[in-house]
């Protein structure tokens, strides 16, 4: 029964997703620079708090951003002497990507993630008792519960040798490159084609990406993880072109995939979680990843704060390459002291150029009362498609699509008295105003 539920879930999930993907995200063409955009002021960003994020980004050694949403760009910025056409590598961002590339082998049939690793490597690819090696599942190494030690000397080595049995496969989390790469090789035995070849015909053909790996690191340009960060948010469909069919899998890949590490899924980061762990550490974390983030955000993070932010609440992705934005022991294998940093920007981008009294003054949109008690009565000249309630620190509180009608109701329930953002939804614009709670 658990698993039937579980099941519904993840197609219920990617329905709703697909059915979004498929009506509002615009994907640019496959060849050229072409890539339509959005004003930043229409969105109610303040010029000078744009200027503000960029400024930190800059003093943290970053050497592009890209912020899309509804898959446009409403931010790109490239920094000192990097361009749009710079290459750089993903890092463990890359890993990420490599998830994706197994779902697509499982969707052909070529492997299941189910099956011991030694099916596609054969026995002995560890140094680790036979009975235990073949305990490992491919999906033990999406999630990295392979059991093997990450202690070792060289993490990134793949030699049988430097394979040790620690614990059994499911029972233990741990970061360990070494047996990531080795999902490469799975491919390619399954596959019968090398990592570059299969990754550039089942995907980076298909949405317009470039890139090369090289030594199980990708290497590629800001707006070619744009462009991965947006076939995420499409749910595996571009314009039409579904590259990863399977629901349960890409479910899987973006929810918790074991209860060691909640804010893991299959080489993916979690946000929203109660508690995480980090590479390197047999330590349980309270809190989420990236507390000043939406919950619902999944993340490719990489060494040097590579970085691939996906928000599906606000059709936002986020794209960060450059040196170590951070110091310290945070500044490690996955960062994430710059991704609260960077959030604690772009919750403060969203600026209010009106005052509560002329919320209703704004031409094609009336909202009353104002201030309320329960909630506003939202009323435009066309259909509402959504909106939006933050609060005056940049927190979303409130999100509500609209129904193809030109009226509705936000609910003002639990909200303490104060002053709030809000952003209207209509037409081919975002109308921003103020609105207050309380008598």
């Amino acid at each position: 029964m658990q698993k039937r539920t579980h099941l519904l879930l993840a197609a219920l999930w990617v329905l709703s997703l697909s059915g979004f993907a498929q009506t509002t995200i615009y994907f640019p063409p496959k060849i050229g620079t072409t890539w339509e955009s959005i004003n930043p002021a229409s969105l109610g960003f303040c010029p000078d708090r744009i200027d503000s994020l960029y400024q930190m980004l800059e003093d943290r050694n970053t050497k592009s951003f890209i912020l899309l949403q509804d898959g446009k760009i409403v931010l790109e910025k490239y920094f000192g002497t990097f361009t749009r056409d710079s290459f750089w590598y993903w890092a463990s961002a890359g890993k990420s990507l490599s998830a994706f590339l197994v779902g697509q082998a499982q969707d052909e049939s070529l492997l299941n993630i189910n099956e011991p690793t030694s099916t596609y490597l054969g026995a002995g690819w560890t140094s680790a008792p036979s009975d235990k090696e073949a305990l490992i599942t491919v999906r033990d190494q999406l999630r990295m519960t392979s059991g093997l030690d990450d202690g070792v000397p060289d993490v990134d080595c793949t030699d049988p040798s430097c394979l040790l049995y620690k614990a059994d496969a499911g029972t233990r989390w741990a970061y360990h490159n070494g047996v990531y790469h080795l999902v490469h090789d799975v491919i390619e035995e399954a596959s019968g084609q090398g990592i570059n070849v299969f990754t550039k015909t089942r995907l980076f053909d298909r949405v317009g990406m470039t890139g090369l790996w090289i030594n199980h690191i990708q290497y590629g340009r800001a707006r070619d993880m744009a462009r991965f960060g947006l076939l995420m948010l499409a749910n595996g469909v571009w314009n039409g072109d579904t590259l990863l069919r399977n629901q349960q899998y890409l479910y899987d890949m973006v929810h918790p995939s074991q209860t060691l590490n909640r804010s893991y899924g299959y080489l993916w980061w979690l946000n929203g979680q109660q508690s995480f762990m980090l590479p390197g550490l047999q330590l349980v974390i309270p809190g989420k990843v990236v507390p000043n983030a939406p919950d619902d955000m999944y993340m490719a993070l990489g060494k040097n704060d590579q970085k691939i932010h996906v928000v599906p609440s606000k059709r936002w992705v986020v794209v960060r390459q450059g040196e170590s934005g951070t110091v310290g022991p945070n500044g490690g294998t996955v960062p994430i002291v710059l991704d609260n940093q960077i959030w604690d920007y772009l919750n403060k981008l969203v600026c209010t150029p009106v005052g509560t009294e002329e919320a209703d003054a704004l031409p094609g949109l009336q909202v009353w009362p104002n201030p309320a008690a329960d909630g506003w009565n939202l009323e435009a000249d066309v259909a509402i498609e959504r909106v939006e309630l933050y609060a005056s620190d940049g927190r979303l509180l409130r999100a509500s699509d609209g129904t193809g009608v030109s009226n509705l109701w936000l609910d003002a329930f639990g909200l303490p008295p104060g002053v709030y953002c809000l952003r209207v939804f209509v037409g081919n614009q975002v109308i921003p105003a103020r609105v207050a709670s309380g008598k």
